[in-house]
């Protein structure tokens, strides 16, 4: 009898000797040292039982969470509208990262680190047939800066300092023939971060040339924005707005997409700046794009129209960000 207690004994003392071993040695003093940590994939494991029932819940609440794509369309009146991409929850890392928080199935909506994936739209502006754009999609909630340079060099730096200290980009559309005189003022402003595009060579009606002529004006400024500042356009601004589907067609031949504006400034007949502020305060919507020129009327404007953009909960910038598919990470009620 006392053979086999001492056997006991021994046994016990070995088995108590191993794990001290791996505590000291092996994966258990890692864990050991994990929970001490509070280190995420430790926590989880002690929070085991809650587990299954907390990511129940995630994935419950993931299908009220979720928005569907929208497509690009052919309007009838604003012709092509950009898609605009939907939402779903990533139950998987937002199970994870509870986990990482250590949050039970009873915590708050907004405790959980919601992590979504974005959802694209079946069709996109690519695959419509070339269409003019007026606008972006109004499910996002941007609005488009569109400045059109042929002349104005005077207020250019002014312009650029407000969109600076406001920490906005817009994009610039430059003519051809400023552009080849200009190049290191267009430099400096593809430097600050916006966006350089095309306004055709000699700021023609486009709508009164012929196709070869139109391809003509389109190209010579394609090859400027290439060569002399390393872009990569893909947007054409018809000067005065003035195009035919052959503008559009000529457009597209080059990998751009023809885009007008939705509301004018009219800035180039020097209206007050407050009665420009007053106009886009009461017209401005998501996805408004808006044209403006280097003038007087602008510069003193600019700032005041932005933070009237701001107020409305929308975000200025440039026209790529207003018409791309990309929901905006700062997006209202995207929490």
């Amino acid at each position: 009898m006392r053979t086999t207690s001492t056997a006991r004994l021994a046994a016990m003392l070995v088995c108590v000797a191993v794990l001290l071993a791996a505590g000291r040695y092996g994966p258990l003093r890692d864990y050991v040292q994990a929970v001490k940590n509070r280190e995420p994939a430790a926590i989880a494991f002690l929070a085991d039982a809650d587990r299954p029932d907390l990511k129940e819940r995630i994935r419950a609440e993931a299908s009220k969470r979720r928005i569907e794509p929208t497509d690009a369309v052919i309007d009838r009146v604003w012709k092509a509208i950009p898609g605009y991409n939907g939402r779903e929850v990533d139950v998987e890392a937002t199970y994870a990262q509870a986990r990482a928080l250590g949050l039970k199935p009873s915590a708050d909506n907004e405790a959980i680190p919601w992590v979504y994936r974005e959802l694209s739209p079946k069709i996109g502006l690519d695959d419509l047939p070339p269409s003019p754009i007026y606008r972006g999609n109004p499910n996002k909630p941007m609005v488009g800066l569109m400045i059109n340079v042929a002349w104005g060099n005077e207020y250019l730096p002014s312009i650029l300092d407000t969109l600076e200290k406001e920490k906005v980009r817009a994009t610039f559309f430059f003519d051809g023939s400023w552009l080849s005189k200009n190049a290191d003022v267009a430099q400096k402003i593809v430097s600050a971060g916006h966006e350089a595009s095309n306004h055709a060579y000699t700021h023609p009606n486009m709508s009164q040339l012929g196709a070869a002529r139109q391809r003509e004006e389109i190209g010579r400024t394609e090859r400027l924005l290439k060569t002399k500042l390393g872009v990569r356009n893909v947007w054409f601004a018809p000067p005065s707005g003035d195009f035919n589907q052959t503008t559009v067609q000529a457009a597209s031949e080059y990998g751009l997409k023809t885009v007008l504006w939705t509301l004018d400034t009219v800035d180039w007949k020097n209206p007050p700046a407050s009665s420009v502020v007053a106009k886009v305060k009461a017209g401005v919507q998501a996805g408004t794009l808006i044209l403006m020129h280097p003038t007087e009327t602008t510069r003193d404007s600019l700032q005041a129209i932005i933070r009237s953009i701001r107020a409305k909960g929308l975000v200025p910038g440039t026209v790529s960000d207003t018409l791309s598919e990309k929901r905006l990470e700062s997006e209202p009620g995207a929490s």
